[in-house]
């Protein structure tokens, strides 16, 4: 199975109140099992719609710089992510930067999906990929 799960998350709010319309930066650290094993820091641009989780109809963006192996070739590499999230759960999908890959993941393409329910301890991913 291919999951990940938080290490750490640190938020702030941007601008905005915490009541409405805000906008917080977030930098996470995830670790990675699967076709991805090792660990990332992520930069993360949250818009909330009002109270609690809900971010509306809109995405907000983030880049999340891996390093570690991608079926067992070493490197690192940087994806562009587009988030969702409510107080249920995120989803969201992501494009391997081009150019990003360094190492064995030099020349790296690919793009996937993320995502589960607020609150679990793994979530899941997909990772489709050529070298």
């Amino acid at each position: 199975m291919n999951a990940f799960t938080t290490k750490s998350w640190e938020e702030k709010l941007v601008s905005g109140t915490e009541g409405g319309p805000r906008v917080a930066h977030a930098r996470a650290t995830m670790v990675y099992s699967g076709v991805l094993e090792g660990e990332s820091s992520c930069d993360l641009l949250l818009y909330y719609a009002g109270e609690g989780y809900d971010s509306g109809q809109t995405t907000s963006p983030s880049f999340e710089r891996f390093e570690g192996k991608v079926d067992g070739r070493e490197g690192t590499f940087i994806v562009r992510h587009e988030y969702t999230f409510d107080a249920k759960g995120i989803a969201s999908t992501f494009t391997v930067v081009p150019g990003s890959g360094t190492g064995e993941l030099a020349g790296l393409t690919g793009s996937g999906t993320s995502g589960g329910a607020l609150g679990e301890d793994k979530l899941g991913y997909t990772f489709e990929y050529a070298l």
